[in-house]
């Protein structure tokens, strides 16, 4: 009996190493097959998640392929994110900047900021959050409108003091129920605009020669360690870079 038992038993590995072999060897080739379909479907997906910042023919180039890593605590990041560099007839005309905002309610939110050459905001874009489903999620330009008020803002319109929700005495409205998330995108995107105003020479340089230098003095700046998020498809930023935090309820009715 025992010689039939490991008889049985060795045939049975092998089948099973067989099948285990044959499995794996489909799965390479399957991902093999499918590696250059799945990155032209994500580098079209950020193609078309820049092309809603900024209005078509304001630019004549690749975004994907004119940016440079941005790294600093006014943009909330706590690694490099590139920041993409619109030109129109070999001039830069517009940079967008992916800024983090530390202290939405539910966790981080992940935004594109689109900022024209004079300081305008050209447009601003949620890719990333976690905020309650029916209040914070109006932050989504497919849930409300609310995220079209930035356009054509600027550091000086309004002035400082104007750059927080109407709760606060400032220009931005807030929402019913969920005044902690608006207030969040709102400070992001001022702080953006600080940034912008601060690195405007290096992020409108003609010549990318002076890419490794602004990379090498923002390394140098030290940035809050702020909540990361769990990221929507067709998000500028990777997978990799876009966490998750286990969100809270957040309650009813106007907050503080």
């Amino acid at each position: 009996m025992l010689p039939e038992i490991s008889r049985s038993m060795l045939k049975n590995a092998a089948v099973l190493g067989l099948f285990a072999i044959v499995t794996v060897g489909a799965v390479t080739l399957l991902q093999q097959g499918t590696a250059e379909r799945i990155q032209a479907a994500e580098r079209a997906a950020q193609v078309r998640a820049l092309g809603e910042i900024l209005p078509a023919g304001s630019y004549d180039n690749h975004l994907l392929d004119d940016s440079m890593p941005m790294q600093d605590r006014l943009l909330g990041n706590k690694s490099p994110l590139p920041a993409y560099v619109a030109i129109k007839d070999g001039r830069p005309s517009a940079v967008i900047l992916q800024a983090i905002a530390p202290d939405g309610y539910s966790g981080a939110i992940h935004l594109l900021v689109g900022i024209h050459a004079d300081g305008r905001v050209a447009g601003v874009r949620v890719i990333g959050h976690r905020e309650t489903p029916g209040l914070g999620d109006k932050i989504e330009l497919a849930k409300s409108p609310w995220i079209r008020s930035f356009e054509g803002k600027s550091l000086s319109s309004p002035e400082a003091e104007g750059w927080a929700v109407k709760k606060d005495r400032g220009e931005f409205d807030q929402f019913a129920g969920a005044t902690i998330t608006p207030r969040a995108v709102v400070g992001a995107v001022h702080r953006a605009l600080q940034y912008f105003d601060a690195h405007k020479a290096e992020l409108l340089a003609t010549s990318g020669e002076t890419t490794g230098a602004v990379g090498d003095a923002l390394e140098s700046r030290t940035e809050p360690a702020g909540a990361t998020v769990h990221s929507r498809a067709g998000s500028a930023a990777t997978r990799d870079e876009l966490q998750t935090n286990e969100p809270e309820a957040e309650p009813q009715g106007d907050q503080p």
